[in-house]
Formats: C-alpha cells, sequence, structure tokens
C-alpha cells in the first residue's frame, strides 16, 4: 500500500487535533481532540487494510518523510514496515493499543437543526484566520444583525481589544452571535467550505473540494434570536 500526497496533508491536519490516531479497515479515517470538542472525518482513496494504532501520528508522518521516494507499506499483527529508498530501507514502526488513544465515537454524530447556514470562501478563511493570528484574538464569532453575516476575531475577556469584521454573505432576518475558540477553528485545513451552525452548540464544516468534514463546538457567550 501507498499514501497519496492529499491523504498526507489530511492526516497532518489531523495529527494537530489529536497527537494519536486509530486506523480501521476501509477508506474511511476520524478523529477527535481531546477535548472532543473538534471531531474531524475523510475519505480517503487508500483502502486501509487492517485496525492498528498510531500513538504519535506526527512522529509516524515525519519517519515517511525521511524517504523521498513514495514508500511502501507492509502490514502485520503488530507493526507496520515502510519500505523506501528504492527498497533498501525497511523501517519497521510498532502499533499503539487502541485503549491507550483518545478515539472518535463508533456511532456517527446527527447533526442538529442549523437554523445558520453559509458559505466559506478559501480567500475569506485564510483572511480571517490571519488576522486572528495578527491581532492575537482568542475568538471568532459568526455574527449577523439580520442584514449582514461577518465573521469577527474578538476578545471577550478585553472589550478594549483590537478585532476585525469580515462581511461574508447577506443575512436572512435572525439576530446571532455564534462564538468559536480560535485553537478550534486553525485546526480546519485551509480551503473553502459548507459551514452550517446549530443554536444546540454544534457546527458543521464540510469542505467543498475533499471528502472532509469537521464538527466543532460552540463556545460560552454564543445567543441566537430567530427573526420576525
Amino acid at each position: 500500500m501507498k499514501l497519496s500526497n492529499e491523504t498526507i496533508a489530511v492526516l497532518k491536519n489531523f495529527g494537530a487535533i489529536n497527537q494519536g490516531i486509530l486506523f480501521k479497515p476501509g477508506k474511511k479515517l476520524k478523529t477527535v481532540s481531546s477535548h472532543k470538542n473538534i471531531l474531524a472525518e475523510v475519505d480517503i482513496k487508500e483502502d486501509i487494510p487492517a485496525e492498528f494504532g498510531i500513538y504519535d501520528l506526527n512522529n509516524f508522518l515525519s519517519v515517511i518523510s525521511l524517504h523521498k521516494d513514495d514508500p511502501s507499506f507492509e502490514f502485520d499483527e503488530k507493526q507496520v514496515t515502510i519500505i523506501g529508498n528504492k527498497g533498501r530501507s525497511k523501517i519497521k514502526y510498532r502499533f499503539t493499543p487502541a485503549n491507550m488513544i483518545v478515539t472518535p465515537p463508533e456511532k456517527q454524530l446527527t447533526m442538529p437543526d442549523a437554523e445558520i447556514k453559509f458559505e466559506l470562501k478559501f480567500e475569506d478563511f485564510d483572511w480571517i484566520m490571519r488576522a486572528a493570528n495578527v491581532l492575537s484574538s482568542p475568538q471568532i464569532a459568526i455574527e449577523s444583525d439580520g442584514k449582514k453575516v461577518n465573521i469577527v476575531t474578538l476578545d471577550l475577556s478585553n472589550d478594549s481589544a483590537h478585532t476585525d469584521a469580515l462581511e461574508i454573505t447577506e443575512g436572512t432576518g435572525n439576530k446571532y452571535k455564534m462564538v468559536f475558540k480560535t485553537e478550534n477553528i486553525t485546526k480546519i485545513m485551509s480551503g473553502s467550505y459548507d459551514v452550517s451552525i446549530s443554536s444546540k452548540g454544534i457546527s458543521h464544516f464540510k469542505n467543498k473540494t475533499l471528502s472532509l468534514q469537521y464538527w466543532v463546538t460552540t463556545e460560552a457567550g454564543s445567543k441566537f434570536e430567530k427573526g420576525a
């Protein structure tokens, strides 16, 4: 088996959400943060042949990157052998028991009805993340006065903090402020997304190019008022 560059990129992203990962047979990968406030899922091109745990995903990816010639993988019960350097290198990487890894729930998450839906374009996503970084904003919010929808950087604990508000779409009459931790939104892979947010405290980000999606919880301070 070999891993595509696309799958490697997603695994690097998953490594920022959770240090470890439990691979399962098939074409679906899932991970969840240690605080259970971010869940991510992707369908990949490769067919994973067996269930196995990796305790340190970033280290595993670093080992793979040692090989510049598209390494292949062979699996047995205790380890994966990473074969590269024109077949001359065979790195045996040991598996980790599943009970030593924070794993996603087996049951598929059911998203509540979402009152807020919009497209988050790549350039807007990139802009607000760079703004949040430069302004040291610990929170990002999706806000609407009923007429316009803005994505905003803010600091709920500091009224005098610098902020940025970027208009992203027209409003639907509903008034709301849905707050996220910036550190959680940074875990979402760069791209364009269809975004759905429920007033019950959960959001869904569906990548428009890849079969990649995230569920992220909203934070205290979020509020929603249905329009007349």
